[in-house]
């Protein structure tokens, strides 16, 4: 009887060890996808290096706003911009950087909210050794959600990754 009780215990210890391999497998592979598609390749008209849009509210009468999740390469950025009425931006993965004119760059990470001010001249994207997204909810002030700027130089970037 001990015996049985003995097989049937370690049986049972191994199938629940087995099981939890199977479910710690399925939370990382879960945690590797992305929320959203990659999407549409950004122009460097306004980023530098490879950053990638993918469109998921826009304005409409509804709504004075729109909202984006954006991925950022390894080194790319956006210019610095404006924009009239603000911007959130919502990290969802990797971590990057985000730097307002005058002021020192933020190191930005999965779960992090950045609220930006109206009219505050920016840039944000993945840092030189980091890729990033974000989910970008950018308000309108007429027909009007963003004045692009220079583009950030590399020295500019290579002092905010020091």
């Amino acid at each position: 009887m001990k015996k049985k009780f003995l097989i049937t215990t370690i049986t049972l210890v191994v199938v629940i060890a087995c099981n939890n391999v199977k479910n710690q497998k399925k939370m990382e592979n879960q945690n590797s996808t992305s929320l959203y598609p990659k999407g549409q390749k950004l122009p460097n008209d306004w980023f530098t290096g490879n950053a990638f849009i993918t469109p998921l509210v826009a304005k409409d009468s509804n709504n004075e706003f729109s909202i984006g999740s954006v991925s950022f390469e390894i080194g790319a950025r956006t210019h610095w911009h404006t924009h009239p009425k603000g911007q959130v931006l919502l990290v969802t993965e990797g971590s990057g950087l985000y730097q307002e004119k005058g002021k020192k760059a933020q190191i930005i990470k999965k779960g992090d909210v950045i609220n930006i001010p109206e009219n505050i001249e920016h840039w944000h994207g993945a840092s030189a050794k980091t890729s990033m997204t974000h989910t970008a909810i950018t308000n309108f002030k007429d027909d009007e959600q963003v004045t692009w700027l220079e583009p950030v130089t590399d020295s500019e970037f290579n002092v905010a990754n020091q």
